[in-house]
């Protein structure tokens, strides 16, 4: 019988997480520390047990890291914070009745709700549908279907990346240096007409041109399309192409701009620079489905993670009915150190750029740590 047809049982939570996005891991350890705010009735709405998190995918496809080593157990963190976890996808949100319902047909009723949960891939709406076409976005999907290539040993031997930006950039290197691969896939990327890192200094676009043409990536900077079945960019065949990896930025998930609750242009939905919906003020959001109304801010895993802690004051002070008061305040520049899959890796801070092991060795040390950091916390007592 198909889960629409099965009568499920409504769920009533006082406080509904939707999503087991970077800021949210950080409300569950919020949560283990100091409580469910007010005792009340938390539910987890998140389709997999853990998170897979993207920083630490390209040291992966290069070797440099299990398969594993880049999961946060969102089912322990959960069960330590006295959650309830429902392994499912929101599929629809009625801001007004307080309800969302779950791709399984699940209906949960909610006093408060938090929207973490990503955004979709744009890859099909920009490029067209063809069968190569591999969502970066959800990242734990992705994962999957490189891993079982990897593991056939097929349809990585000539790879487009489809996006020009430090993603698209750091998928190219650690493709390039896949581990295992002999001969190494041949990788070409294809930037878009904005050009290579568009929004980093000239300097880091520089270090990230050589880098690339030293290890035989080729860049196009033109957009990638179809004609007639066959992948072009910039009026040059791609083929042969066994695999093209859309690396081409966000999209709002449709259940969004049909909600009725306030989105941007682009339908994702909107919030004040407390993470708080400007149309229905019980209703919170961070990550790439959320977009502040009072500052422009990327779509990038380092605004999410550092958006979680004031997600978590904010929900502490709405459960109580009080009015949030954190708010997450961008600084002006954010450290970015992108893996070039060969042992160095390069780092971006404003106008500041540098290269070499030790950089790669820095960006090994912060993602083990913020691993390490939910790992400690998901473990029992």
């Amino acid at each position: 019988m198909a889960a629409s047809q099965i009568n499920l049982p409504r769920i009533d939570a006082d406080v509904l997480l939707v999503g087991g996005g970077h800021a949210h891991v950080a409300v569950l350890a919020d949560w283990i520390r100091r409580g469910v705010p007010q005792g009340a009735r938390a539910v987890l709405l998140t389709p997999d047990p853990v998170l897979r998190y993207s920083g630490m995918v390209p040291g992966w496809l290069a070797g440099q890291h299990a398969i594993s080593d880049g999961l946060v157990d969102l089912a322990a963190l959960a069960a330590r914070a006295g959650v309830e976890l429902v392994l499912d996808r929101c599929a629809a949100l009625d801001p007004e009745a307080r309800r969302v319902k779950t791709a399984g047909g699940q209906e949960i009723a909610f006093t408060i709700a938090s929207f973490d949960t990503g955004g979709v891939g744009r890859g099909a709406a920009l490029l067209g549908k063809d069968p190569r076409i591999v969502e970066v976005r959800p990242i734990g999907a992705f994962v999957e279907r490189l891993a079982g290539l990897r593991a056939s040993g097929q349809g990585l031997a000539h790879v487009v990346i489809a996006g020009g930006g430090a993603g698209g950039v750091e998928l190219a290197f650690g493709l390039r240096n896949l581990a295992g691969a002999a001969p190494r896939p041949e990788v070409r990327l294809v930037t878009g007409t904005s050009g290579l890192l568009p929004g980093f200094a000239d300097g880091v676009r520089r270090r990230v041109a050589k880098s690339l043409a030293r290890q035989g990536i080729a860049v196009i900077v033109a957009d990638a399309a179809f004609e007639r079945g066959t992948p072009i960019a910039g009026g040059q065949w791609l083929e042969p192409v066994d695999l093209i990896i859309a690396a081409t930025g966000s999209a709002a998930p449709g259940w969004v701009p049909v909600s009725g609750i306030a989105t941007d242009a682009a339908g994702f939905l909107s919030v004040d620079a407390h993470h708080r919906s400007p149309s229905h003020p019980h209703i919170f959001a961070a990550g790439d489905v959320a977009a502040r109304t009072d500052r422009p801010l990327a779509h990038a895993g380092v605004h999410a993670v550092f958006a979680g802690p004031v997600l978590a004051a904010n929900l502490r002070k709405a459960a109580a009915g009080e009015a949030p008061q954190a708010a997450y305040r961008p600084r002006w520049n954010n450290l970015y150190l992108m893996n070039t899959g060969d042992g160095s890796a390069i780092l971006s801070y404003g106008p500041l750029s540098a290269q070499g092991p030790w950089v790669l060795a820095l960006k090994h040390w912060i993602d083990k740590r913020w691993i390490a950091k939910y790992a400690a916390l998901a473990k029992s007592e």
